[in-house]
């Protein structure tokens, strides 16, 4: 049975006596919606609680709450023998805008960082989720140890070892966000410990020129070739600290040279030096000639940084540090300060999927679908696009296009939006102010047949550019 008082200007304050909340706090929501919407102007007079509740047929007193509760919020203005009006300074009137994405969408997402968000393993994924509910201690729900939950950090460690060829320690691991956190506290630690400069590849994912920067450090460009991380480079940079992208270079997939990795590492340790590894998608080569992590090899001047966002999916959140014994302590430190503990019930349950061997499974099933899609771009750029100039790098979840000189590369970005065509422009990742124009293409997101409309689309827009 519902009640309903007669208009108070334009607005209808109702109660339910069917409904279970309080009548106080119905009526509390009432008056609030019809003061937000502006059906109740600023100024405007309510009922007094006599009236209103004669009106309701409810206790005066439940009226009287209500109107107490929202003159405390501000709401209502109330007075001894003084009408009850809206506040002055509520400014209502204005429909509630649709909450949006700051993501822009396409309708072909070439990308470079997405991987088949549709072949994500929902069942797998929900069987871990319900497994880690059922099985793990009510105490895991409350446990805020900041380095991450026993099961993931044992189970990663068994994983990268064995995968990634790590020295891995479960006590030195820890779970974070992803690699865009875990640099985060790495350099801002470095900066705290008055280290000034901060060495990357040119070119290189242009997040971590950003991250190293917002920390305060001063970013020193170290060129890279066919063989990787220029090491002679390096050692002129003065920087006591590196991120390098050494299993597949971001975002030409060049490997690290065998000769400059073993230089690398004896410049950390003969200058006591950081290497900060970012290990972002090496399960993903499709010939099998995976290159073993450095940390393996220099647990003590590596710090190894992974994450799902490439192997399942980046909405995840999740990722891990694997960090020499003596920074291992202050990076904890500086986890448990900035959000005391990544989110448990993933954790456990990318714990269960690594367990039960459906991560394994998954890369293999992906690998196999990327080798495929890959081919499909490379098949439809040759006959659409014949000036695209491709590498060779069988891996990964996109192919870094060149472009004579005469195509410029916003232009061609822009004229490939406005074909629904999402792709990233090489100097994005440059830091050097020339260079050859190009484009990453993620395959990865799309089918084939996808694939092929948007390489035509492409081919209209570097049309375009070039006409």
């Amino acid at each position: 049975m519902g009640f309903e008082a007669g208009p108070v200007g334009e607005a209808l304050l109702a109660v339910d006596a069917a409904d279970p909340r309080p009548l106080h706090e119905q009526l509390e929501r009432a008056v609030r919606a019809a003061v937000r919407s502006g059906r109740l102007a600023p100024g405007a007079r309510l009922p007094s609680s006599r009236g209103l509740s004669a009106d309701l047929g409810i206790s005066r007193g439940v009226v009287t709450a209500a109107y107490g509760q929202l003159a405390a919020e501000g709401y209502l203005v109330t007075r001894p023998g003084a009408p009850v009006r809206v506040s002055e300074a509520i400014r209502g009137g204005q429909a509630r805008p649709a909450a949006r994405s700051l993501v822009r969408e396409f309708a072909y997402d070439m990308r470079p960082g997405l991987p088949d968000l549709a072949g994500f393993p929902r069942h797998r994924w929900l069987r871990s989720l319900g497994a880690a509910w059922r099985s793990a201690p009510a105490a895991r729900l409350g446990e805020l140890d900041p380095r991450g939950v026993p099961e993931l950090r044992g189970a990663l460690a068994e994983y990268l070892d064995r995968v990634r060829g790590t020295a891995a320690d479960p006590e030195l691991l820890l779970a974070c966000t992803g690699f865009a956190q875990g640099l985060s506290l790495t350099c801002r630690w470095l900066v705290a410990h008055g280290i000034e400069r901060l060495a990357v590849e040119d070119p290189g994912w242009h997040q971590h020129r950003l991250i190293a920067e917002q920390a305060g450090l001063r970013v020193v460009p170290v060129p890279v070739d066919a063989g990787g991380l220029g090491v002679a480079a390096l050692e002129a940079s003065g920087a006591a600290a590196v991120i390098v992208t050494p299993a597949r270079h971001f975002p030409t997939g060049a490997v690290l040279a065998r000769d400059r990795r073993a230089a690398l590492l004896e410049w950390a340790e003969r200058h006591d030096h950081l290497i900060v590894e970012d290990d972002y998608d090496t399960e993903l080569r499709f010939d099998g000639s995976g290159v073993g992590a450095l940390q393996g090899l220099a647990p003590e001047r590596v710090l190894h940084v992974g994450s799902a966002s490439k192997r399942l999916a980046p909405g995840l959140r999740l990722g891990w540090m694997l960090a020499p014994s003596w920074l291992t302590w202050p990076l904890i430190s500086a986890k448990s300060v900035e959000d005391r503990s990544s989110e448990v019930l993933g954790q456990l349950a990318l714990a269960d999927l690594i367990a039960r061997g459906e991560l394994d499974r998954h890369l293999r099933r992906m690998r196999l679908r990327y080798a495929q899609r890959r081919r499909a771009l490379l098949a439809a750029l040759r006959r659409d696009v014949p000036a695209a100039v491709t590498g060779d790098d069988p891996a990964g979840l996109f192919e870094a296009l060149r472009f004579p000189p005469g195509v410029d590369e916003p232009a061609l970005l822009a004229a490939a939006a406005r074909r629904g065509v999402g792709l990233e422009g090489l100097s994005w990742h440059r830091s050097a102010a020339d260079g050859p124009s190009g484009v990453l293409a993620g395959y990865a997101n799309l089918p084939e047949t996808a694939i092929a409309q948007a390489v035509r689309k492409l081919a209209e827009a570097v049309e375009e550019v070039a006409g």
